[in-house]
């Protein structure tokens, strides 16, 4: 499947600012759907690196008039990208299906509970630190073992406070709080976090490590190397693939799919 990501943002690194207005971002919305998107992800808060939190207050008002807009108009399922429970909660009203938490249901002790009562689906994502400090000199001792184990937990504690396993999805968060090296590390060993048994999502679109692939620091440039990681990926076991540009990536997993034999 394919997310599309729809910023309500002035701020994110590769198109902040572009759909800030709710009707423009209904109606970019709507294109990420007729390009191949499966998912609308909307967030309203910026989590490039260096980022500082926007109030609840703020994000909301980005974020809501987009969802109900969206929701008068498709069916698709439509995610909401958010650490804050009271946000991820008005969201769900205004008709979101999934909760996208950065912070892997670590940030606000008021989002399991609440993912457990409206049962949602979940993205348990993994980071270092947070947006504002993740890429200070992020460390590990074995990155995807350190990831895996946290995946762990999650599971355990998630299942534990009655959100169905059934509903949730793993993130190993590429470039949150991780090294080029370690982000390599991580997407070379994604049939380990298939082990887990539950739906892999990978989120690399126009991230600042394809430039050392590309060989250029422009955004437009790391296009077509997170394609090719987009079937790299689909080739070994991700289900999700969160983009900005749905279209070459869905046809890239239509190829892929071919080759697989599962088209």
């Amino acid at each position: 499947m394919v997310m599309g990501i729809l910023n309500a943002t002035p701020d994110s690194f590769s198109d902040g600012g572009s759909f800030v207005e709710p009707t423009a971002a209904c109606v970019h919305g709507m294109k990420l759907l007729e390009e191949g998107a499966d998912i609308l992800d909307v967030g309203g808060e910026s989590t490039r690196p260096g980022a500082e939190s926007v109030p609840a207050e703020e994000e909301l008002r980005r974020v809501i008039p987009v969802i109900r807009a969206l929701r008068a108009r498709t069916k698709a399922p439509i995610s909401i990208d958010t650490s804050k429970a009271i946000v991820a909660e008005a969201a769900i009203e205004a008709g979101a299906d999934i909760v996208n938490d950065v912070t892997g249901l670590c940030g606000d002790p008021g989002m399991v509970p609440l993912i457990a009562k409206s049962r949602v689906g979940v993205v348990i994502m993994h980071m270092r630190g947070n947006p504002l400090t993740m890429q200070f000199a992020p460390a590990y001792g074995d990155v995807v073992r350190e990831v895996g184990e946290f995946f762990r937990q999650s599971l355990d504690a998630a299942i534990s406070s009655d959100i169905d396993p059934m509903r949730i999805v793993l993130d190993p968060g590429i470039g949150f709080g991780k090294t080029p090296e370690h982000n390599r590390q991580l997407l070379r060993s994604l049939a380990f976090f298939v082990e887990l048994g539950r739906p892999l999502l990978i989120g690399i679109s126009r991230k600042s490590f394809l430039s050392g692939f590309a060989g250029s620091q422009r955004i437009e440039d790391r296009h077509w190397p997170g394609v090719a990681l987009t079937s790299y990926c689909r080739e070994h076991g991700a289900r999700i693939v969160r983009v900005h540009d749905p279209k070459p990536h869905r046809e890239a997993l239509r190829m892929t799919e071919a080759i697989l034999g599962n088209a």
